[in-house]
């Protein structure tokens, strides 16, 4: 038998992480435009009132965590916020769904026969489906973008996933932050300019 050497073994570990890393998924982000926007002139923004997801009338920690999440990543980009008069109207809706994976594949078991012709056992194979229920949470957040002047949406980013339940308050505000970036990801444009 042939030896592996050291740093064969390194590589090859190193290349199934970066495999594994790979397949981690976040949430599937998708994201749609008015083409007859004219983003260029959008320069300040303002959170739509009230928001979809303070629709109970008060502000929540959790609202309050994605307000301040799509506030940093829309000054980051260099839109000023001014409740005045603003050009965009940001407005952010959040939902949880349970959700249900039901999937089958053929399996074998075989039955064991005693054989007097053979004097021993025979394996018969029969063949069934296996089934697996597997139930889990879908969250899916929205975030638009309102052109203020035509009260018309111009921009909307998606972002659908699972979700974690029973998180601490840090996990839960490091999803959150994660998810509305990844969103922001897809927004391709800068205030002033057109991407």
């Amino acid at each position: 038998m042939t030896r592996i050497p050291t740093s064969l073994r390194w590589l090859l570990a190193g290349l199934l992480l970066a495999l594994l890393a790979a397949c981690a998924t976040g949430p599937r982000v998708s994201s749609d435009s008015d083409p007859r926007a004219d983003f260029s002139a959008y320069r300040s923004f303002a959170f739509y009132s009230p928001l979809a997801i303070e629709r109970e009338g008060y502000a929540s920690l959790v609202s309050g965590r994605m307000k301040a999440a799509a506030r940093a990543e829309m000054e980051a980009r260099g839109y000023r916020y001014s409740e005045d008069d603003p050009d965009l109207w940001l407005n952010i809706n959040a939902y949880m769904q349970q959700r249900t994976d039901v999937s089958t594949i053929p399996d074998v078991d075989y039955a064991y026969y005693y054989s007097y012709r053979y004097r021993g056992y025979v394996a018969v194979p029969f063949w069934h489906d296996r089934t697996t229920v597997h139930r889990y949470t879908e969250g899916t957040m929205n975030i638009d973008l309102v052109d203020a002047k035509r009260n018309a949406l111009v921009w909307e980013g998606i972002a659908v996933g699972r979700v974690k339940r029973n998180q601490d308050a840090a996990a839960r505000d490091a999803a959150i932050d994660a998810t509305i970036r990844d969103i922001f990801a897809a927004y391709p444009h800068r205030a002033g300019g057109s991407y």
